[in-house]
């Protein structure tokens, strides 16, 4: 299984990864794992390899054969979009993060909906998942990637106790139960993206 994981530097893109290798690791599985930090402490690209099976020898997701695409934030799904290979799934959240060129003006902010076609066409296996969002309203925008390990649950073989018990065993006590209650709002968020009457992929309402 192959498996790549993005966002920017403070949306626990490496924390995700832990849990989910955590979880293979405790099926039995042999498990790789490689990051790519960049410059994560000013906002920029973060990405994590994730690889499991009966044997592993590299921890590198090639390009064309990820199994499963995740991106907290839109910007970051159309950069690795490319990395899906046949039939492979992408998961991203809707939230927008841009870079600081567009913060500060001198690069003019890409159109959403060109974003959105870019995204459909490169991966109709695509599921929108409004980890930002669901995190707020939980009370802490920090446990959007456990929002996102949940609502990706459903796409991969494992039980759901052995995400919490991942959960349980890498996060800090007392934030145990929030990233629990995270989990279980993601496990209920994840759904295809809604098909249009011409029957074209339309991003789902946000929770």
């Amino acid at each position: 299984m192959n498996i790549l994981v993005s966002g920017v530097g403070g949306q626990g893109v490496i924390l995700f990864s832990d849990l989910l290798a955590s979880v293979a690791l405790a099926a039995g599985l042999d498990v790789k794992k490689s990051e790519v930090h960049g410059m994560a402490q000013r906002g920029g690209s973060v990405t994590s390899h994730v690889r499991y099976g009966t044997r592993v020898l590299s921890p590198i997701v090639e390009d064309g054969t990820a199994d499963l695409v995740v991106a907290f934030e839109k910007l970051e799904a159309v950069r690795w979009v490319h990395a899906l290979g046949p039939g492979g799934r992408l998961a991203y959240d809707s939230y927008r993060w841009d870079p600081l060129p567009v913060m500060l003006g001198l690069v003019e902010r890409p159109d959403d909906r060109q974003l959105d076609e870019r995204l459909r066409n490169r991966a109709p296996n695509l599921v929108v998942v409004p980890a930002f969002e669901v995190a707020g309203a939980l009370g802490n925008t920090r446990v959007q990637n456990v929002v996102m390990f949940g609502a990706v649950s459903r796409f991969l073989e494992f039980p759901a106790s052995a995400y919490q018990a991942a959960i349980r065993t890498l996060v800090k006590p007392e934030h145990v139960e929030l990233n629990l209650a995270a989990f279980e709002r993601g496990l209920a968020l994840s759904r295809p993206a809604a098909t249009t009457p011409d029957g074209r992929g339309a991003t789902p309402p946000a929770v």
